[in-house]
């Protein structure tokens, strides 16, 4: 493929209009062509503000040839079924996070997307800053000796009581929505080996679905992973590797804006210091390693692999959390 990546966008959500289009807008190797809503108001709106034909409903984008590309800022219950026509109708496809609900729908999409030669990515923002590319890189050069604790959190204060993340129907609640972060996390550091040894959900009163919860993961060698996250909390974003020499804090760590120059803190058999890096912009990257795909680059197999294994183990979480499940706990979604 030459010559720009031409765009089209199903839906307006917050994601999409704060951070997502911006950036699409903003890449020289990006065409914004179409912006879809339900509400034609807010497609108007959105095409006026970032560029593209404003469009009413999503069939017109995907039927539309002047689209190479989709990017699917739609509830998590309403990507499957989008993702799905995007790719039969043979466009490439950025989906937001998580790509489906459940890890099957995930397996086939992404296999789908193999048989047509097409690109399917997840939109895991924070993956692309570089600030976890060196933490992985400490980790595996011993500066902190064996890895023996790993220790994450996300959460955010409560939403609106309309929002979408409050939506059984729509695919909400904490896991899918904060929790995905923690867990991806320990994906990313610790590697795939990784399983579910015990979960919790629970929910606020009056809720539906899930606003809190725990897991304790484990993997070879011993090491544990003890995630928690939520959506009606103080606002936390971090995460620490301990290890039999010492340890590594990266704070924050999932969504640093992109003026944000990471410093991480890490004590080990030299002392203690400060790693400072650079800023970056996590946003740009992803639609930087979107392009890419699109336009026939190599095929990140680890990060195929990732996805598949992070919707399996959410699935495992679910699972774990149901078994321990208490009515006195409120229950969760």
């Amino acid at each position: 493929m030459t010559g720009a990546l031409r765009v089209g966008v199903l839906g307006g959500a917050d994601i999409a209009r704060r951070r997502m289009l911006p950036a699409l807008a903003a890449d020289p190797d990006v065409e914004l062509v179409a912006v879809a809503s339900r509400d034609a108001a807010r497609a108007a709106d959105l095409a006026h503000r970032f560029g593209g034909r404003p469009v009413t409903g999503y069939d017109e984008v995907l039927a539309a040839g002047d689209v190479d590309a989709v990017y699917v800022p739609l509830p998590a219950a309403l990507h499957a079924p989008w993702v799905r026509r995007a790719l039969i109708a043979g466009k490439h496809v950025l989906s937001e996070k998580p790509l489906t609900t459940d890890a099957t729908t995930t397996s086939a999409l992404l296999s789908l997307a193999r048989v047509r030669g097409l690109a399917l990515l997840e939109n895991v923002l924070f993956v692309h800053h570089p600030q976890h590319a060196v933490a992985r890189q400490l980790v595996a050069d011993g500066a902190i000796g064996e890895p023996r604790v790993f220790s994450a959190s996300f959460a955010v204060p409560p939403r609106p009581d309309g929002d979408i993340r409050y939506r059984a129907d729509l695919g909400g609640g904490a896991l899918l929505d904060v929790g995905y972060y923690p867990v991806r996390a320990a994906l990313e550091l610790l590697g795939p080996g990784l399983t579910v040894a015990g979960a919790v959900l629970d929910r606020s009163e009056g809720r539906n679905v899930d606003t809190s919860g725990a897991a304790l993961l484990r993997g070879p060698g011993g090491v544990t992973a003890h995630l928690a996250f939520g959506m009606e909390h103080a606002y936390r974003s971090r995460y620490e590797v301990w290890g039999s020499a010492g340890h590594l804090v990266v704070e924050p760590a999932f969504t640093p804006p992109a003026d944000h120059r990471p410093r991480l803190a890490l004590s080990g058999p030299g002392g203690q210091r400060e790693v400072v890096l650079g800023a970056d912009d996590q946003v740009a990257a992803a639609v930087r390693a979107f392009v890419r795909a699109a336009r026939g680059g190599p095929v990140d197999a680890r990060t195929e692999a990732l996805a598949v294994r992070q919707a399996e183990l959410l699935d495992e979480i679910r699972a774990a959390a149901d078994r321990v499940a208490s009515p006195l706990s409120g229950g969760h979604g």
